[in-house]
């Protein structure tokens, strides 16, 4: 039903006739009648839908304020301790042509060495679109257990409004940091205990020991001791050393008496001088001198806990090979310093096995 301009004239005196409310009564204009263009005028309906939009407008510019007043900056740290030495892990941080160790960043963003003081710190810088300016540094501390504290700190600032309103609507995302953090340390971890277990065997064949004099302790030692009583022997004679002046002349070795396949030897520990000492008779470090002699050598790169494996690669070689073992007592020679080689993994030991000299049938090539 249209109502018309005349029509609203008489309103008064046709309100009972009417079927429906004033309330609600569509306004319209006969376009013909006027002359003036359509206008329609809002429903109850249109008046709701602005009512809405208009509370939606109010909740966005509150979310807004609510987002933009969030914290730009924060700072989370995590800790691990890691059986291995300072310097090994230090380089494996430090290595971040091959891992950066820090999953939690996109492939995209950038990570850059700041400063470095090997093997107790490291600084490093990350380039990202969410956050301005960021910092993750790595502090190393030594237990005095073979253990080492790895504390991981990253400081993030400038963070965009973009990244604190995801972090509102899929929760705390400092919370997913913290575990990716330690996640990444654990994985750290890993591959610092997976890169001290590397070593390798190499056959070198026959070679020529020139001999010489040396300075020794000899005792008795099990598979479960020997490192131990290592250690002590070699104290005990470079002590000697010292008191008496006697300068090395070579990397210390050890003499191996008697062998047998439970791991238990008589051994003789001695580090090379160039001239025969005398000794008192009462000394329990004598001197001693190993005959130039013919011998198989073998090459070990790698944990000492591997020798024995070592010493079976290099009597299989002796056996396949119809070589002989002379009676001169094998010996093996430690080329580096774990003092000063903290990986494992890069110890060097060369066994030589002496062999006797008539071997007309012995296969030398490798």
């Amino acid at each position: 039903m249209k109502v018309t301009f005349f029509d609203l004239l008489f309103l008064p005196y046709n309100f009972n006739c009417l079927n429906f409310s004033i309330n609600f009564i569509i306004f319209e204009y006969q376009p013909e009648t006027l002359g003036l263009a359509t206008k329609p005028t809002p429903t109850k309906t249109m008046k709701f839908i602005k009512y809405i939009l208009f509370l939606l407008l109010i909740a966005i510019i509150g979310l807004s304020i609510y987002i933009a007043v969030q914290p730009n900056s924060y700072v989370l740290t995590t800790n691990r301790n890691i059986k291995a030495p300072a310097a090994v892990i230090f380089e494996t941080i430090a290595d971040t042509a091959t891992t950066d160790h820090s999953a939690f960043w996109k492939k995209t963003e950038q990570l850059k060495s700041a400063s470095n003081e090997a093997p107790k710190f490291i600084q490093q810088n990350y380039t990202s679109k969410d956050i301005g300016n960021s910092e993750l540094s790595w502090k190393l501390r030594p237990n005095g257990d073979g253990t080492t504290e790895v504390s991981r700190t990253i400081s993030a600032y400038d963070l965009s409004f973009i990244y604190k309103a995801k972090s509102i609507f899929s929760g705390s995302s400092r919370d997913e940091l913290m575990k990716q953090m330690s996640d990444d340390l654990k994985q750290l971890e890993d591959e610092v205990v997976e890169s001290m277990k590397v070593y390798s065997i190499k056959v070198d064949g026959l070679t020529e020991y020139g001999g010489g004099f040396y300075m020794y302790k000899t005792t008795s030692a099990s598979a479960s001791n020997i490192s131990n009583m290592m250690a002590r022997q070699y104290a005990e004679i470079m002590n000697f050393m010292q008191d008496h002046n006697v300068p090395m002349a070579g990397m210390p070795f050890t003499i191996y008496n008697e062998m047998d396949d439970n791991g238990n030897v008589i051994m003789s520990n001695a580090i090379p001088v160039r001239d025969k000492v005398i000794v008192a008779d009462d000394s329990n470090v004598l001197c001693g001198y190993i005959e130039k002699t013919r011998a198989l050598k073998a090459t070990l790169k790698g944990d000492y806990t591997n020798l024995g494996e070592a010493w079976k690669v290099a009597m299989k070689y002796l056996k396949d090979n119809n070589l002989e073992q002379s009676e001169q007592h094998p010996f093996e020679i430690y080329l580096n310093d774990p003092g000063s080689t903290p990986n494992p993994a890069d110890y060097l030991t060369e066994i030589y096995i002496p062999i006797k000299e008539q071997t007309p049938t012995e296969n030398t090539s490798m």
